[in-house]
């Protein structure tokens, strides 16, 4: 039976006798009503009132509403289901019924009312519960499958809005009586859910334990078969999915990283006979001393007196001590020869003591000294175990040891790298280590004809026991679980459930390559299939009987019913929003916001005092709420009277007002700061990207001064005790810019020559333009005149030969030139090249130097006796 989480709650909102308001979003209406649903809202100095679902807001009519919403001590009382509606009283308010269903046992959603939620896990199984009610209300994208009033029918009709009154119902609809629900779920989920899994009120689908997919479609890891069942227990990997056996493929290994050998519950790792830990930490993956891998993986004993031999081949690479390795067998090592001091050469079963041999061991047959731990060969019927002569049982297992005799090599050997134990049937002297048979493996292993091997061979199966393979049935080519539960079969028939069969039967497909020898399953959703997948559909059960692109969906759309007879979803009425049949007499709810069910027809509603269809309910408010009138009833006591009930709602708006001069102020100011931090922010930025260009065009030109010659001035500075260079770098070629950076005292060399090279320029045009002056005046005056004149120019004349002789006579010492300082004694001066560079047209070096061109005074009148010769220049 389908068991939902119903909570029931007494409604006392309204009693019959007690005048209630009832109020929808635009209209209150004052009277004697027991309808109970919704939420009912109370403030201080008003009367309380019932909100019917909907979403009210500050302007919602009338007055009285106005002002209960609008109150500050307002509170909210809800009725079963819509508790989430009285959670704040915060406009706007949404009154509205949380997912599930609400039932009510008296019409017109009066009555004891009760509300379920949709599940929150699929319902397992054909479940179904009875409900005993009168109307009924469905929240948003929920909808509801009943029961068929057809007698025996597995047919459903779906109920997608709330039923103000079931006798309202029309005759394709269940009775109220006889009301049966087997299913609440939500439409909200796109595509829809598989029958494994729940639509939820987000719109995702809930699965069933072992579904899985956005649809829980198909089976999760571990789980097989049509409902999903977990794999068998100590089974690490099974033939799982909707379609799988549930088989048993590969045992559950405990994860201990032993490779051959058996992990313990302390995640210890005991190794099979043979086997130790790798220098790399994998537990049993290399043979111990003493055994040499083999071809097969496994880890055979040395021979006798061999203490390490080479893999594969068995090749003795270290004897023991006393012992050389055969000539002609070089997997074997000879004892040394027991001679006595005498020369005397003792027999099988003695050894050399002084000038006799003594005997050996009773167990020895040949040792190389008196004890039982010092034989070389054993006894016949005993073999050599940590060097002492063990013997062995009917089995031929060295007592005292999993360990297994080998008579070739008259030792102990290792059963092999997956077996924990083994046996040779019937051992006698004769037998050799090929009759070997396990009897126990490691986990992750199964014994199968007397060998360990990972899975079964086709026609065997795993056990009960979990450890042997076992033969299957004739009739089957594969089976599982048992001999007789064939997974495939011989004689090109399919197996179905286990057994072999010439056709699939019904819910089943034949497989395709290369498990073609199989019927599979449908999908659960379907009743016949074409394929493994829900989408593949052929035909679908009655639970779920709509068909729609290979799926078997539990509904037709909301404006559509199921006809059983064709098998397919037929539009409804167009007065219909939803039905169960055809015709405008099977509607289960009207499209007309105007109309009301009656008798499964949508009439126009009879709503009187100005009232209309109250959305999502189906009823008029005038049919929930009873006004008692004078003229149908004159003894009717008369209603308390309410203020704003009938008085729609005041809406003021605050006019807007002039701004005073100190709030324009402020808006100016506050305008004006934020320009200029604009601006600081601005330039604030614009500094730094400069100061990036010119570092990045510093670190481009290798301006930076950290090489090996700043380092050498520093160190100068700190040896000869001088302040820091500040001697100019020498000028980029291109941009004219110091190699030394900012600071640098070669910038300041450059700046002095460039100045100096300036001067002798406008030097040598003052002399030029000297040179065509016209001489006034006596020669006094003359002299006079040439004296004031040549003086500042004589001046300059010195200062420039002795710059001129700096030049062209003298260079700057290496240590000036690396220090930036003078030298603190007389350098010697050899003449160097003067530069082109920094040499004007006009200077000392050229042939017009001016200062030569300057022509000669010109003879004194007073000197009459005299001739000179007269500048042609001069009148």
């Amino acid at each position: 039976m389908l068991v939902l989480p119903v909570l029931f709650a007494v409604s006392n909102l309204a009693t019959t006798n007690t005048s209630t308001i009832v109020c929808t979003a635009g209209q209150c209406l004052q009277g004697y009503s027991n309808t109970s649903i919704g939420v009912t809202i109370s403030a201080p100095g008003s009367p309380p009132a019932l909100l019917l679902p909907g979403q009210y807001t500050s302007t919602t009519n009338p007055q009285l509403l106005h002002n209960l919403l609008t109150s500050s001590s307002a509170t909210l009382a809800s009725s079963p289901g819509f508790k989430n509606s009285t959670g704040s009283t915060a406009l706007p308010l949404n009154v509205a019924q949380e997912p599930g269903l609400s039932i009510y046992s008296g019409p017109l959603y009066s009555g004891q009312p009760a509300f379920t939620s949709i599940p929150g896990a699929p319902i397992a199984g054909n479940s179904s519960t009875p409900l005993s009610l009168r109307s009924l209300a469905l929240s948003t994208d929920v909808y509801i499958a009943v029961n068929s009033p057809t007698a025996g029918s597995a047919q459903r009709v779906i109920l997608w809005d709330s039923i103000p009154d079931t006798a309202q119902l029309p005759t394709s609809a269940p009775s109220a009586a006889g009301l049966t629900l087997f299913d609440i779920e939500s439409a909200a989920c796109t595509p829809s859910c598989a029958s494994s899994g729940l639509c939820s009120a987000s719109g995702t689908c809930v699965c069933a334990p072992g579904f899985t997919g956005p649809s829980c479609e198909s089976c999760s890891a571990g789980f097989f078969g049509p409902s999903c069942a977990a794999c068998p227990s100590g089974c690490g990997k099974c033939d799982d999915g909707l379609t799988g056996s549930g088989r048993c493929l590969e045992t559950a290994v405990p994860q201990c990283n032993c490779v051959n050998g058996v992990c313990g519950a302390n995640g210890s790792c005991t190794c099979t006979a043979g086997f130790t830990s790798a220098a790399n930490g994998t537990a049993c993956s290399q043979c111990a001393p003493g055994f040499f891998l083999t071809d097969a993986g496994d880890c055979s004993i040395c021979e006798l007196g061999c203490t390490s031999c080479a893999p594969s081949t068995g090749i003795c690479t270290a004897c023991k001590t006393g012992f050389t390795q055969d000539a002609n067998d070089k997997t074997k090592c000879n004892p040394p020869p027991s001679i006595t001091t005498t020369g005397t050469t003792c027999p099988d079963g003695a050894f050399a003591n002084g000038q006799n041999c003594a005997p050996c061991s009773g167990s020895c047959k040949t040792c190389t000294a008196g004890t039982s731990n010092d034989c070389v060969q054993c006894a016949a019927g005993t073999y050599l175990f940590n060097g002492a002569c063990v013997s062995a049982d009917a089995n031929g297992v060295c007592a005292g040891s999993a360990l297994i005799a080998n008579n070739d090599k008259l030792e102990c050997d290792s059963c092999g790298a997956k077996c924990i134990s083994c046996k040779i049937p019937n051992f006698s002297a004769i037998s050799t280590v090929n009759q070997l048979q396990c009897t126990g493996c490691i986990p992750g292993f199964v014994l199968s004809n007397g060998q360990c091997v990972a899975s079964c061979p086709a026609g065997t199966f795993v056990g009960q026991d979990n450890l042997t393979c076992t033969l299957c049935d004739s009739s089957c080519a594969t089976c599982t679980g048992s001999s007789t539960f064939c997974l495939t079969c011989a004689s090109n028939k399919l197996a179905a459930a286990g057994k072999c069969v010439s056709t699939c039967p019904a819910n089943t497909f034949p497989a395709p390559a290369p498990s073609a020898s199989a019927c599979l399953s449908c999908h659960p959703d379907c009743a016949t299939c074409t394929g493994a997948l829900f989408s593949q559909c052929a035909s679908c059960p009655p639970t779920r009987p709509v068909l729609a692109n290979g799926r078997c969906l539990p509904t037709c759309a909301r404006t559509q019913f199921f006809d059983p007879t064709s098998s397919s979803c037929i539009a409804c009425d167009s007065s219909c929003a939803s039905c169960s049949g055809a015709g405008p007499s099977q509607c289960l709810a009207c499209a007309n916001a105007g109309q009301v069910l009656r008798a499964g027809t949508c009439v126009a509603a009879p709503c009187t005092q100005g009232t209309s269809v109250v959305s999502g309910l189906g009823v008029c408010l005038s049919e929930l709420v009873d006004v008692p009138s004078l003229s149908t009833d004159p003894n009717a006591p008369p209603l308390p009277t309410v203020s704003g009930i009938d008085t729609p709602t005041a809406v003021t708006s605050t006019p807007r007002r002039a701004l005073a001069w100190w709030e324009i102020l402020l808006m100016a100011l506050g305008c004006a700061f934020i320009f200029l931090a604009v601006v600081w922010l601005w330039r604030r930025r614009a500094r730094k990207q400069r100061a990036q260009r010119t570092a990045r065009f510093a670190e481009r030109r290798q301006l930076d001064r950290v090489g090996w010659r700043w380092r050498l001035v520093r160190w100068g500075e700190k040896l000869f005790g001088h302040r820091a260079s500040r001697r100019a770098a020498p000028l980029d070629a291109e941009s004219g810019v110091g190699l030394g950076g900012e600071g640098d005292g070669s910038s300041t060399k450059m700046a002095k020559m460039r100045a100096a090279e300036e001067a002798r320029n406008a030097r040598d045009m003052d002399k030029l333009l000297a040179a065509y002056e016209y001489p006034r005046g006596e020669t006094r005056h003359q002299h006079h005149h040439h004296h004031f004149q040549t003086i500042p120019l004589r001046e300059h004349d010195d200062a420039h030969r002795r710059s001129d002789s700096a030049s062209t006579l003298s260079a700057p010492s290496l240590y000036s030139q690396v220090t930036g300082m003078p030298h603190r004694v007389p350098a010697p001066k050899e003449p160097v090249k003067q530069h082109r560079e920094i040499t004007s047209r006009f200077s000392d070096g050229s042939t017009l130097d001016a200062y030569y061109l300057t022509p000669a005074v010109p003879p004194s009148t007073t000197n009459s006796g005299k001739t000179g010769s007269k500048n042609p220049f001069w009148k």
